[in-house]
């Protein structure tokens, strides 16, 4: 793992032995967290006990945000949301939101899009579609529900609608890409002190298609998450079961019981969750089978390469004007060496290691990347690396009347 490095040091270790964690944490200045978010507070903990600095990629919940007072009594920085997304979406949208604020101008809209896909020319099988993260956390988000704000309205998509309405962005040297909403984004706009916007909105990027198969997922239930007892069916057998529907002419069956187009069924029985296999489980979820089955048609090879695009596209007003703010990010993936989705989550949080560690970065408390004494290094450093932003702004034309 760590490639012989002369400063490396690989230790076994798992989350139950907190002795051990406690001397890790200790030998160290900083601590990098990159274990399941549900154990960063435990580690967070250690920090404060050891009076050690820590980094994270994962989300701030309730329970690491109640640490900012001790963090900051010990003068440590508890610096989360470092990664992609979040992470490099807060550092760009923060730098532009300050660049509007300085020129008295104020957000009127806020679009953010994000997707680690193949890159295009690996993109052949019938999802268009590689695992270059957690299998189950892909399959997990396509059970979310969402929330946005357009045209000061909010807007409430319920779990079983997600994938009922996407529509598509163009993206330089990519083509076009399907967007549909990415849990809720309403709590970005207190976060990102732009009250009083008329839009806000977070999506999720996947090539054409996506939602409508995903739709027809969903309908067939290959999400339930109830254990049932499979000893003896083959796949088949399991989905007909959980569908009440006759095992003869399933296809036919499921076009005519759910109105799912032959296409989608298509991409669906290629998965493998059709076949007339036995099922190699006593007992288990249609949720946990279908990710099992997915993990194995969907792989991303060693000589392939996949790619992240962000796309942020703020609008505000300054002066009079509408001004169009464009960010995008483009990266790619080397093959055998390392994917574009490790190098983008991983990579920030190593240079936010080295700004605290480095006496850059000294604010303490619990963070997220949103203030300038943050994004500005990061930022700088992660261009000096090859992941860069560019950056479009341009005023939108005004339409002569009649």
């Amino acid at each position: 793992m760590i490639q012989n490095h002369p400063r490396g040091r690989a230790v076994q270790w798992t989350v139950d032995r907190k002795e051990e964690l406690k001397k890790m944490v200790e030998s160290h200045h900083v601590v990098i967290s990159m274990l399941p978010y549900k154990y960063h507070v435990e580690v967070a903990k250690v920090c404060l006990e050891k009076n050690r600095h820590l980094v994270t990629t994962s989300y701030v919940k309730p329970e690491m945000a109640a640490l900012d007072s001790e963090a900051k009594e010990r003068g440590l920085v508890f610096l989360n949301e470092l990664g992609l997304d979040p992470g490099i979406d807060h550092m760009i949208s923060m730098r532009a939101i300050h660049e509007i604020k300085e020129k008295n101008g104020k957000v009127i809209k806020f679009y953010s899009y994000c997707g680690a896909l193949p890159a295009p020319e690996y993109a052949d099988n019938p999802f268009k579609y590689k695992f270059s993260w957690s299998p189950k956390g892909v399959v997990l988000a396509a059970k979310n529900s969402a929330k946005y704000l357009k045209d000061g309205k909010v807007i409430e998509v319920k779990s079983e609608d997600l994938f009922s309405d996407p529509f598509y962005i163009e993206v330089e040297n990519v083509g076009k890409l399907e967007v549909y909403p990415n849990r809720d984004s309403l709590h970005y706009i207190e976060l990102y002190s732009i009250e009083g916007t008329e839009d806000m909105f977070r999506g999720t990027l996947r090539y054409p298609g996506w939602s409508a198969l995903w739709d027809g997922i969903k309908k067939l239930h290959l999400l339930d998450e109830r254990i049932k007892d499979t000893q003896g069916l083959t796949y088949r057998e399991f989905v007909a079961d959980i569908n009440n529907l006759n095992i003869e002419n399933l296809e036919e069956e499921i076009i005519k019981k759910f109105g799912i187009e032959k296409d989608v069924v298509d991409k669906i029985k290629w998965t493998g969750i059709l076949d007339d296999r036995k099922i190699p489980h006593e007992k288990i979820s249609m949720f946990d089978l279908f990710v099992e089955t997915l993990q194995k048609k969907l792989i991303l090879k060693e000589n392939e390469k996949d790619m992240v695009v962000m796309k942020n596209e703020i609008t505000a007003k300054i002066n009079g004007d509408n001004i169009n703010y464009h960010l995008t990010l483009l990266d790619f993936g080397t093959p055998a060496t390392d994917t574009s989705v490790a190098r983008t989550v991983g990579i920030p949080a190593a240079i936010g290691a080295y700004l605290i560690a480095s006496g850059i970065i000294t604010t303490p408390g619990v963070h997220i990347p949103v203030i300038p004494e943050i994004y500005n290094p990061v930022l700088e450093e992660l261009d000096r690396t090859g992941i860069k932003i560019d950056v479009k702004v341009e005023k939108t034309e005004k339409k002569e009347a009649g």
